[in-house]
């Protein structure tokens, strides 16, 4: 079960306030795993909002290495809700970005994947529903892994059949509640086998320094994005 926020947003001091405060929350994506020149998407946006030029918003990195939709509906509300500008409210802008983990195939390429797909729906049903009551949520969907990589951490096997068919139910989640869907995964293999491929780390699974530095672009460069942050809190 998720929790409900206790909070509620003031329209006086929303509109009011012109600097976003931001909370991504997600698995090893969000987190910047396999980024060690900047930290992830996440941390190089940070980086740029601390730019004497920029608008001051904030934004809080919630990621965590090898979770699953569920484990972030478990740790949603109390997440933010423990850090001091979220204590007495909700964020500006939600940005998740989960699922990846829950595709693995455990032991063998045929072996049982970790999050049953009709389980997988229902729980990603549950959190989008517990996100959209807090605040608005903008949703960044998975990158593409390198199968031959396989297995990572020598036990889970991901595919990009198995990525596919629960990136499209995600998305069909996404659009059932009006939540705008960044689909990475075929925005990044449209550009060629060459440009993904060099943009994965040798584990097969996370972005590297230059997949990192596309994901930032891609994101920022997103409309939907920009509207976002260009619209009045």
């Amino acid at each position: 079960m998720v929790a409900a926020s206790p909070f509620t947003r003031s329209p006086k001091v929303v509109n009011a306030r012109k600097e976003k405060r931001i909370v991504a929350i997600g698995d090893s994506l969000v987190y910047g795993y396999g980024d060690p020149e900047g930290g992830g998407w996440v941390e190089r946006l940070r980086r740029q909002w601390l730019q004497p030029e920029s608008p001051g918003h904030a934004i809080y990195n919630l990621g965590v290495r090898a979770d699953t939709v569920q484990r972030v509906s478990d740790r949603l509300v109390q997440e933010f809700q423990t850090r001091g500008e979220f204590r007495n409210r909700v964020p500006d802008l939600l940005l998740l970005s989960v699922g990846l983990n829950d595709t693995a195939r455990v032991s063998k390429p045929t072996g049982r994947i970790c999050t049953d797909f009709e389980a997988f729906q229902a729980q990603t049903d549950e959190l989008l529903a517990a996100a959209t009551a807090l605040c608005p949520v903008l949703f960044v969907g998975m990158t593409p892994v390198l199968e031959e990589r396989m297995p990572f951490a020598e036990v889970l096997h991901y595919n990009h059949s198995d990525q596919a068919q629960y990136k499209e139910a995600t998305q069909q989640a996404c659009q059932r509640r009006n939540i705008p869907y960044l689909d990475l995964f075929d925005l990044w293999l449209s550009r060629g086998e060459s440009w993904w491929r060099s943009r994965i780390s040798t584990d097969g699974l996370h972005p590297n320094v230059l997949g990192y530095r596309a994901l930032l672009a891609d994101i920022t460069a997103w409309p939907t994005f920009q509207n976002a942050m260009e619209s009045p809190c």
